[in-house]
């Protein structure tokens, strides 16, 4: 495992010497329209919000995809020009970020050298480089998450179903979560989570109007599977290797499917605050048509439960770390592999590799005895949040698309599409 971490940070460090500049280093550009895409796209829906014009009708470069009550939760971006509104949701993004991950870890009753260690490792990861660049929304994505999973630890499962619902209706390809709770016969977390995720959804068309549903639907039904490599689904994967999405949407399937059906039958041995939430998380991922890369740091969550001790989650730090290690290898590793070319298509795997690795480790994990009390109703019972010593990490036993010439390699949008920033050619 030691070697695995050696390797990615190497190799990391190569790419960063062969491809400058880095991502981090485009963050100051003021160019929103290439660069900043993605918060472009989002800002400029929340400004038609405000001024009640059509929020999927804007002059942003990419399409937005997602939903309305997202440019209702962004509407005060409106207030500010955009490059003020860019560099302040940075930030935030940042402050999320960080801050998730340190909950998630004093949660664990990790100590203050491997909280360190995992937050040097988030900082210096491809996906948040490529989420502040392009201005993702993948920050308040991560907080829902674990405030969901905080909740869910702390005995309500009713608010972390409720917190879930609400992610998934600003990113609906996160919806199978949801599906978690009736698999383990949780029939009012099951009721919260839908309920959430409806009445989240409502507000949005009733904010931005019944016709920004209708348009918002006929979008996503209608938006192509984006070939470029860093679309780390099976659809992607399947396009990019000559085939058509269906047979990746299909594969996808079956690995949602055959998730769900692992934790139905060991649901009596299933924690609901363990890592069966990410696993299907990664599951739904794996066949969407969209999962850029950056998604990836949804998973880190669950991927910290395998450095602590005293849980239901085996304890595996050499897996965490290698998992954790691989996503410092930046974008510019598309750039060895070019669009088009047979010899280049094990490079352009690499991501929905990682991605069925991260889903494979997950649901490893998903299984262990669980320590909570259960109820009737299939709700959780905790009297108090289970505790874990640390461990190193290094210790064993995610529009149409358009591709941009720039000096750094490849990173791609999810406003509602891809966007390539790449060094020559795009992907």
């Amino acid at each position: 495992m030691a070697l695995l971490v050696l390797a990615c940070v190497a190799g990391a460090v190569a790419l960063h010497l062969a491809f400058p500049p880095p991502l981090v280093a485009l963050l100051p550009s003021p160019d929103m329209h290439e660069l900043h895409p993605d918060f472009d796209t989002f800002r400029a829906s929340a400004v038609a919000l405000t001024h009640g014009g059509d929020i999927y009708d804007t002059p942003a470069k990419l399409r937005n995809l997602n939903p309305p009550v997202l440019a209702v939760l962004l509407a005060p971006f409106a207030l500010l020009d955009a490059l003020p509104a860019y560099r302040l949701f940075v930030v935030l993004t940042l402050i999320m970020v960080v801050g998730a991950v340190v909950v998630v870890a004093r949660e664990l009753r990790l100590t203050a050298g491997p909280t360190a260690a995992v937050v040097l490792v988030v900082l210096a990861s491809s996906p948040l480089h490529g989420t502040l660049l392009l201005g993702q929304i993948y920050g308040l994505l991560l907080v829902g998450l674990v405030a969901g999973w905080v909740a869910e630890r702390h005995g309500h499962p009713l608010l972390a179903a409720a917190c879930y619902g609400v992610t998934v209706a600003l990113k609906p390809s996160l919806a199978p979560l949801l599906l978690l709770p009736l698999v383990l016969r949780r029939w009012r977390p099951a009721a919260a989570g839908f309920g959430g995720a409806a009445a989240a959804s409502l507000l949005g068309v009733l904010v931005a109007g019944p016709a920004s549903g209708r348009q918002w639907l006929r979008i996503g039904l209608s938006e192509p599977v984006p070939d470029t490599a860093d679309n780390a689904s099976l659809p992607g994967l399947a396009v990019r290797l000559g085939l058509p999405s269906a047979v990746g949407t299909v594969l996808g399937l079956a690995v949602l499917t055959g998730t769900l059906a692992v934790l139905y039958r060991r649901r009596g041995q299933v924690d609901p605050a363990g890592t069966a939430p990410w696993a299907v998380l990664a599951a739904g991922l794996l066949m969407s048509p969209i999962a850029w890369h950056n998604y990836l740091m949804l998973l880190w969550p669950g991927v910290l439960l395998f450095i602590a001790r005293g849980i239901p989650t085996p304890h595996r730090p050499g897996r965490a770390a290698v998992l954790l290690a691989v996503a410092v290898v930046p974008v510019s590793w598309n750039a060895l592999w070019p669009a088009g070319e047979w010899w280049a298509l094990p490079g352009r795997t690499l991501y929905c590799v990682v991605l069925l690795a991260y889903w494979w480790v997950l649901l490893s994990g998903a299984s262990g005895s669980s320590s909570a009390g259960r109820v009737a109703d299939g709700t959780e019972r905790r009297d108090e949040p289970p505790t874990a010593t640390a461990l190193s990490v290094t210790s064993e036993p995610d529009t149409g698309s358009s591709s941009t010439a720039s000096a750094a390699p490849g990173a791609s949008s999810s406003a509602g599409g891809s966007s390539s920033v790449a060094v020559s050619g795009g992907t």
